[in-house]
């Protein structure tokens, strides 16, 4: 939440305040400093890398270097270099008006530093957001010098200023993020004779445009998104232009599948049926992630490319997608996911993983594979030394159980009948509520589990997200 806005609204005013100019990578690690000694959260929502990321980027922000962060696809690599402007201070006052934001005590550009001459004590000023001083830019094969860095203005130069007036320059992005953060995700894709133009930007912290005397002197941390360069087959960072960052820090998938969990339950957006969110029951969201793990493991799998967070992001989400359709079609009041949800997000995920080329024509299997296998080790860690004999009985007395992606939950428990020791079930599975979807969600797993430790045999019928499964003896 902002605080109000500073009161103080010219030069004169500003300096009676007592307020102290600071250069943002000192005002970037004063922040910094406060919050490690108060045990504040530093880069809040970034998950996994307390002990293994975070110390490397913290000592590169109190070193006040520009920095790279390099890792495979999904990884949280922009969402960490958006923390970091949060590092920040709340408010900054700037010349008002001025593209660059120019601080009032001492102006850069041509504009500001003629208004400072004339009006003195009385040079009106501006207050930023910190929200204001992050800037971005996606690197792509069309991004030009003029795009970063500047160009002549036209329109100035028509409206009768000369050629050679500063003034008639455009301003690129990252002059318009001076005395703030700016970040260019996806670095190697950015053309080498482009990335030539930021050697300036980082060691002498100024401008050059085209043919004109200007020197600008920036104030910005300057910061980068690369994959690793034996997979961006696309381009490099040019020799010179690494040299330049002072640090260069690699991120990594969760490490644990704890972390994992966290993660999905952080950022997936689930959608809402009935006024609330669909529910997504914690043993079918660790089957995502552990699904997610083995794919990244998975020898089928192009490794250099990894399975990105997004993977399990979207895995989530599709199957709670699932919950909502079939509850809108079959009149339920709450959509909570099953079992058969969980084959649809298959297809869903497919193009989301870069197979090795000998496993051509044979992804589908793949993965179907490895949810499997997610799902038999969920089964195995959760209801594995469970008391299943009340379950299994019927099965042994001839009872054949058919489930489906359509079925509605009060249908599958009425279909299953009484099941001794069900409450049991649905409590190591923390399934706290009593709803006919959460019941049918636990009875469902243990049917699943039943079949994938060969207690129980399946037969299958109609595509994914659509089909149906009888499970029998």
């Amino acid at each position: 939440m902002r605080s109000s806005t500073p009161r103080e609204t010219t030069l004169g005013e500003l300096r009676t305040s007592g307020h102290v100019q600071r250069p943002v990578k000192a005002e970037i690690r004063h922040n910094l400093l406060a919050r490690l000694k108060s045990g504040q959260a530093r880069f809040p929502g970034v998950v996994g890398f307390d002990d293994t990321v975070l110390p490397h980027l913290e000592r590169a922000l109190i070193a006040g270097h520009d920095l790279v962060l390099l890792g495979e696809r999904g990884q949280g690599k922009t969402r960490l270099i958006r923390t970091i402007a949060g590092l920040l201070d709340e408010w900054t006052p700037v010349v008002a008006g001025c593209e660059i934001n120019d601080h009032p005590y001492a102006p850069v550009c041509v504009r500001c530093r003629r208004l400072a001459a004339e009006a003195g004590d009385d040079l009106p000023v501006a207050w930023k957001h910190r929200d204001e001083r992050f800037g971005e830019k996606l690197a792509t094969p069309d991004t030009s010098v003029g795009d970063l860095i500047g160009d002549v203005d036209p329109i100035k130069v028509a409206e009768g200023r000369t050629l050679g007036d500063p003034e008639t320059v455009h301003y690129g992005l990252v002059p318009r993020t001076n005395r703030g953060v700016f970040a260019i995700n996806e670095l190697p894709d950015l053309a080498e004779r482009i990335q030539v133009s930021l050697l300036n930007v980082l060691e002498e912290r100024d401008v050059q445009i085209r043919g004109y005397a200007l020197r600008l002197p920036l104030d910005v941390l300057l910061v980068a998104s690369a994959n690793p360069e034996d997979y961006t087959n696309r381009g490099r960072i040019i020799t010179p232009l690494k040299d330049r960052f002072g640090a260069e820090i690699r991120t990594h998938y969760p490490l644990t599948l704890d972390t994992e969990l966290d993660l999905i339950r952080q950022e997936a957006d689930l959608p809402d049926f009935g006024g609330r969110p669909a529910e997504v029951p914690d043993h079918l969201i660790e089957v995502i992630a552990r699904f997610t793990r083995l794919a990244r493991e998975s020898n089928a799998v192009d490794a250099r490319s990894g399975v990105s967070a997004r993977f399990a992001l979207a895995g989530t989400e599709t199957v709670a997608a699932g919950a909502v359709r079939r509850a809108a079609i079959t009149g339920e009041d709450h959509a909570v996911a099953r079992v058969a949800d969980l084959p649809a997000v298959v297809p869903t995920l497919m193009g989301k993983v870069e197979f090795e080329v000998s496993e051509e024509g044979r992804e589908q299997e793949v993965l179907e594979h490895l949810l499997r296998r997610a799902t038999a080790e969920t089964f195995r860690r959760s209801l594995g030394g469970a008391d299943l004999a009340g379950l299994l009985d019927k099965f042994d007395a001839g009872e054949i159980v058919e489930s489906g992606e359509l079925v509605p939950a009060a249908e599958l428990l009425r279909r299953v009948g009484p099941v001794p020791g069900l409450a049991k079930i649905m409590e190591r599975l923390e399934l706290a509520g009593e709803s006919p979807g959460q019941a049918a969600a636990a009875l469902e797993f243990a049917l699943e589990g039943l079949f994938l430790t060969r207690r129980l045999s399946k037969d299958s019928t109609g595509a994914p997200g659509d089909g149906t499964a009888t499970y029998r003896t």
